[in-house]
């Protein structure tokens, strides 16, 4: 899940800036406290975010529609995320940072209970649109803010703390959401998570300091267009577009898959998607440290093939095993998906700071955010298409073969990688 994604990016590849942001002034004396309110509502955000595909099978039921078409609430949220984020975070730049994050959790909030309240499809989509935007405009700011909270040298810790929250969601939030929803139904996890946004927005109002961010600049969009027009950006960007797609293809209708594959039902589908957040969790972690000792190289070589073979594996238990013989092997293919697939988030991310150098770097984080969310609507639109002529067990062949294109453009980028970056880049 880019530095909005749920991921900690190794700290040496964060001696620039926060996201979509340039220090324009000394920073303060660095505190701890603020950033915790802050990932607390990141926290929620990655909780809301990733929970539906727990509860899939139920929504559709209660909304009258299809699995496949309840999927879709998943690529409506991803999808405004995508295009919404940067498009906002540039035109409000010139607002007060802190009253900016400070609204963005309260919308964030309020959506939750349209969502929990909302009589049907549309609504339940339109209340999407509005988390989606809320969550674009909150988690580039509060970035942005653990920017200026602390000291250069100590700006990647800050970074890594205020997206420990997402990393968290997606660890332990999805899996109690789950929990949630199995036994209350899936309302009360919106309900949930607008009493988590709501505990955060507490902690925002009196844990941040009135008037921090003010020696903030934000990037315009034509200075992202920039950075994207860049030939290896661009490149490296598809490449983060195809493995959030492939990932998504299988994740938007894993409760299905579970229930249809494995037998699961209730809390086993809760059990079985901490075990792939856990494993999550420590892809992260085991992630940046391995690029900050192997190179961004390596692990991306590494992971991409694993992530494949193990979303192969899914569709292969699928088709040949009975739901009984297929539980251990489905738990082992989730354990190698999650932490295979979270491991490359932290080096794609340092291999994009490599590329768009220190001036450019704060915004090829942002903007593989973006990609990391179009792939995310990509994969559950993909996924419903599957379904629609195939079934559960097809999800991992599709899923797989994104992330071998995926693996084929993150090598392309290594092979001719200079090339790329000495190519024109045109003007705007």
């Amino acid at each position: 899940m880019s530095t909005y994604s749920a991921s900690i990016v190794p700290t040496s590849a964060l001696a620039s800036p926060g996201p979509q942001a340039a220090v324009t002034s000394a920073a303060p004396a660095f505190r701890y406290g603020p950033l915790y309110w802050m990932a607390a509502g990141s926290f929620a955000v990655g909780t809301e975010g990733f929970m539906v595909a727990a509860v899939l099978p139920s929504m559709s039921h209660d909304l009258s529609v299809s699995v496949a078409v309840a999927g879709q609430l998943m690529a409506i949220f991803s999808l405004t995320y995508a295009f919404s984020s940067p498009v906002l975070t540039a035109l409000t730049g010139g607002f007060d940072r802190r009253n900016l994050l400070i609204a963005a959790m309260a919308v964030f909030a309020i959506g939750n209970i349209v969502a929990a309240v909302a009589p049907d499809y549309s609504s339940l989509a339109a209340a999407r649109v509005l988390l989606a935007v809320a969550a674009g405009l909150y988690v580039p700011g509060a970035n942005a803010l653990a920017g200026v909270l602390v000291p250069p040298n100590r700006r990647g810790r800050a970074l890594a703390i205020v997206n420990g929250g997402m990393s968290m969601a997606v660890a332990l939030g999805v899996p109690l959401g789950a929990l949630v929803g199995a036994h209350f139904g899936w309302r009360m996890m919106f309900i949930g998570v607008a009493v988590l946004a709501t505990i955060a927005l507490a902690g925002l109002l009196f844990g941040l300091p009135r008037g921090i961010g003010s020696g903030i600049t934000v990037a315009s969009l034509r200075e992202r267009i920039g950075v994207a027009k860049r030939p290896a950006v661009l490149s490296a960007l598809v490449a983060t577009a195809l493995w959030a797609a492939g990932a998504y293809t299988v994740y938007a209708y894993i409760a299905e898959y579970l229930t249809t594959v494995a037998g699961f039902a209730g809390s086993h589908i809760s059990i079985a998607l901490f075990m792939w957040g856990a494993a999550a969790f420590s892809g992260v972690v085991v992630g940046g440290f391995a690029t900050d000792r192997f190179g961004h190289g390596r692990i991306t070589a590494t992971t991409l093939p694993l992530v494949a073979i193990a979303l192969f594996g899914l569709s292969l238990a699928a088709k040949t095993l009975t739901p009984a013989q297929a539980v251990a092997p489905v738990l082992i293919g989730l354990a190698l998906w999650g932490a295979s697939a979270w491991a490359f988030s932290p080096a794609q991310q340092t291999r994009l700071i490599g590329i768009a150098g220190l001036e450019g770097a704060s915004i090829a984080i942002s903007l593989n955010a973006s990609f990391m969310y179009f792939g995310f609507s990509m994969g559950a639109m993909l996924g419903a298409v599957v379904l629609a002529y195939g079934s559960v067990s097809d999800l991992g062949w599709v899923g797989g073969l994104l992330e071998l294109a995926a693996f084929a453009v993150s090598s392309m980028i290594g092979l001719f990688g200079r090339r790329l970056r000495t190519a024109p880049t045109g003007t705007i």
